[in-house]
C-alpha cells in the first residue's frame, strides 16, 4: 500500500510539481546548492539510466522535513554539508544503515559513521573542506595566526572577522577545539575571539575574505573552498582580493587543521534503496571524487584520488595535516559549545 501511495506522490517545489517514488528513479534531499553538482547528477543518470528528482534545502530544513514526513517520506538519499548534522540525523534515526564493500574500501573511517553492531554504516563523507585562516598580507604576519588559539590572542585585538558563531561550520570547529582544549579553556578562547573582533559577526565566508582584503579585518576564518573559488575566478575584483590575502592551515605543529565534510546517507524509509546505495557508491568513485575537487574546490574523501585543482594545490602543495577527531565527538560537543557562545556573547 505504501509503495502505491509513494508512486503517485507529488510535491510542490517552487512553482512546479516534482513527483517521487516512480520506477528506476532516485529521490534526493540535498543541502548541496552548488551549480557544479548538476553535472554530477547527469553523469550518474547517463551511466545508470536512473532519473534523479531533487529537492534543495539547508541541513536543518532537511532534517526537519524528514521528521515531519515520517514513514511517508519519498526521500531515498540525504546529502548534508556538515558533519555534525550528519551525526544528528544518525542519532535521530533518520538514516538507513547499509553495508557496502566499495564504500568501506574507498572512504576512510574518520570520514564515515561508526558501523553498528550488525556491521552497517549510517552515513559516509564524500568530500572535505578545511577551516582555514586568511590574513591581510600588509598588516598581519602569518606566524601570528598559525594556530586557532591565536585567534583569541590579544596581539590580534580588533582584527578578527568571522561569520555567526552558531553557523554549523563554526559550531563544528568549536566542537573540535573543545575536544582538544577542554570546556574551561574553550570558553576562554571564545571570549578572547569576541574581544578581538573587528566587527560583529555577519555574512558568509566570502564576506570575511573580502573584509580582510579591504583592510576592515586583519584576519578571518573561512572554509577553504570559498578561497579556492576566488583564486580560480577570472573577475578582476576577485583577483585583487586574492592578491591581498594569505592563507594559513592552522595547527600544523599540533593537532592539525579542522576538516569538515559533506556526506550522504540512505533515508530510513527510502522507497528505492538499491538505487540509493548505487548512488552513494558512485559518489565514492574516482570520477565523482574528481568532480568534487575540480567542480567545487573540495578535497576528495576517498583514498588515493589525485587532485588536479590548481587552487587546492597552490594552497598547500596539495597536502596538509588534518585533525583526526571523530565527527561523533564534534557533534556531542556542540550542545555545550552553544551554551558557551551564549555565555560569552558570541553572536
Amino acid at each position: 500500500m505504501k509503495a502505491k501511495l509513494i508512486s503517485i506522490l507529488c510535491l510542490l517545489v517552487g512553482s512546479s510539481f516534482t513527483c517521487f517514488g516512480q520506477s528506476n528513479e532516485l529521490n534526493i534531499y540535498s543541502a548541496r546548492h552548488y551549480p557544479s553538482d548538476t553535472a554530477l547528477y547527469q553523469q550518474f543518470t547517463q551511466s545508470t539510466g536512473i532519473k534523479i528528482n531533487r529537492v534543495d534545502a539547508d541541513d536543518a530544513g532537511i532534517i526537519a522535513r524528514l521528521k515531519a514526513e515520517g514513514t511517508s517520506s519519498p526521500a531515498d538519499i540525504i546529502l548534508l554539508v556538515d558533519a555534525a548534522r550528519l551525526w544528528r540525523g544518525e542519532i535521530e534515526g533518520l538514516f538507513q544503515p547499509i553495508k557496502s564493500k566499495p564504500l568501506n574500501d574507498a572512504i576512510p573511517e574518520q570520514f564515515r559513521a561508526n558501523a553498528n553492531s550488525a556491521g552497517l554504516t549510517p552515513w559516509f563523507g564524500f568530500s572535505t573542506r578545511a577551516r582555514v585562516i586568511v590574513y591581510n598580507k600588509v598588516s598581519v604576519k602569518p606566524q601570528d595566526v598559525d594556530t586557532y588559539e591565536e585567534l583569541a590572542d590579544p596581539k590580534n585585538k580588533g582584527k578578527l572577522c568571522i561569520r555567526s558563531g552558531s553557523h554549523p561550520y563554526n559550531l563544528s570547529l568549536f566542537g573540535a577545539v573543545m575536544e582538544h582544549l577542554g570546556e574551561k579553556q574553550t570558553e576562554q578562547w571564545l571570549q578572547g575571539m569576541v574581544s578581538n573582533m573587528a566587527r560583529s559577526p555577519k555574512g558568509g565566508d566570502t564576506d570575511q575574505i573580502k573584509g580582510v582584503a579591504s583592510g576592515e579585518c586583519g584576519i578571518a576564518v573561512t572554509n577553504s573552498y570559498y578561497l579556492a573559488r576566488l583564486m580560480r575566478s577570472t573577475k578582476p575584483e576577485d583577483k585583487v582580493v586574492v592578491e591581498k590575502v594569505g592563507v594559513v592551515f592552522p595547527n600544523q605543529s599540533s593537532w592539525g587543521t579542522h576538516v569538515n565534510i559533506a556526506g550522504g546517507a540512505v533515508a530510513k524509509h527510502a522507497p528505492n534503496t538499491a538505487n540509493a546505495v548505487k548512488f552513494l557508491e558512485y559518489l565514492a568513485s574516482p570520477s565523482a571524487q574528481n568532480h568534487f575537487a575540480d567542480g567545487n574546490n573540495e578535497w576528495p574523501a576517498a583514498r588515493g584520488v589525485h587532485i588536479n585543482n590548481p587552487a587546492l594545490q597552490a594552497m598547500t602543495s596539495g597536502q596538509f595535516k588534518s585533525e583526526t577527531v571523530h565527527v561523533s565527538v564534534v557533534g556531542r560537543n556542540q550542545v555545550k559549545v552553544q551554551q558557551l557562545l551564549d555565555r560569552v556573547g558570541f553572536k
